[in-house]
């Protein structure tokens, strides 16, 4: 077996000042940029992820981040404070409410919003 030191996430934004300004100032993480461009998130829980820039970014498809929150309510109601759209799903099967919110489809209260480059990320209950 391979003896791991630590680790970390990477995702691609295609606006590290947009991506520094989101991470920081609406979801108030810890932002750091190193010499090269790339930021450093650091993570509730102790983890963190970096950012780096990509011209020909797309969006990831799936779930980048998951922050879990105590109240899920709560959670949207911040993050549609600041600005962020969190019913990014229109599909009515999908099983969202007005609010973006998933309620017992056999999982966590879930939802889901966007970072500036488009990535999704989600609030969750565990």
């Amino acid at each position: 077996m391979v003896a791991f030191v630590s680790s970390f996430s990477g995702f691609s934004v295609n606006d590290i000042p947009a991506a520094e300004t989101f991470y920081r100032d609406v979801l108030g993480l810890t932002v750091e940029s190193n010499s090269m461009g790339i930021l450093d998130i650091s993570l509730p829980g102790g983890g963190h992820a970096i950012a780096y820039p990509k011209d020909d970014h797309e969006p990831a498809t799936f779930t980048i981040l998951n922050f879990v929150v105590d109240d899920i309510d709560v959670a949207v109601d911040a993050l549609q404070a600041a600005g962020v759209e969190t019913k990014i799903y229109t599909d009515p099967d999908f099983g969202t409410d007005e609010r973006g919110i998933a309620r017992g489809n056999g999982g966590p209260d879930i939802a889901w919003f966007r970072d500036p480059a488009g990535n999704v990320l989600s609030v969750l209950v565990d």
